[in-house]
């Protein structure tokens, strides 16, 4: 058996934040698709929009691949946005992993605050992931974005300060509830 929290939620809704602070919080690993990414931009190089959803979809299947790797009972955190495949790459991806129990954290803020968040950390991000132009899109995006759904779960106001402790409390519950 092995557990797994899906941190969810657009670029920039503050779902990174949440995951680092649960990491922390809890002692379980934490796995993002930034970090994968960053790597392969790093080794591979930069490109447009299509080469980086690409290497957005080499890093997803990196991160599980490799928790498939990890002990029975172990628990890890994903951080990502799950809006950007399809929910049956993500199931064979669980699958794959041996991944029993899943609960998602719903990060969420106003469109205007993520677009503004956005905007705010282009300059300090790799040149691989997209720019400015890209905000007025994401705010759309922000809009009519959903979470996954199907798996228990804990929704998150990025826009407020998050207590780690609470909320790690809430994943436990969570977990707990839902035994295989």
């Amino acid at each position: 058996m092995k557990r797994v929290v899906l941190v969810n939620g657009v670029p920039a809704s503050g779902k990174s934040a949440i995951a680092r602070a649960l990491a922390t919080e809890t002692g379980w690993p934490l796995l993002t698709l930034d970090t994968v990414k960053e790597a392969l931009f790093a080794h591979l190089g930069l490109g447009d929009r299509d080469y980086n959803r690409k290497l957005g979809r080499a890093s997803y299947q990196a991160i599980f691949a490799a928790f498939g790797d990890f002990p029975p009972g172990a628990t890890a955190i994903v951080d990502a946005w799950f809006g950007f495949q399809p929910r049956e790459v993500l199931e064979g991806h669980l699958a794959r992993a041996g991944v029993t129990q899943v609960v998602e954290v719903w990060a969420q803020a106003r469109p205007e605050t993520i677009g503004a968040r956005y905007a705010a950390r282009v300059g300090t991000r790799s040149a691989g992931h997209l720019g400015l132009e890209y905000v007025p899109e994401l705010i759309e995006l922000a809009r009519r974005a959903q979470p996954l759904g199907g798996f228990p779960r804990i929704d998150v106001d990025c826009e407020q300060a998050v207590e780690s402790r609470e909320l790690a409390w809430r994943v436990s519950q969570s977990f707990a509830r839902t035994r295989v």
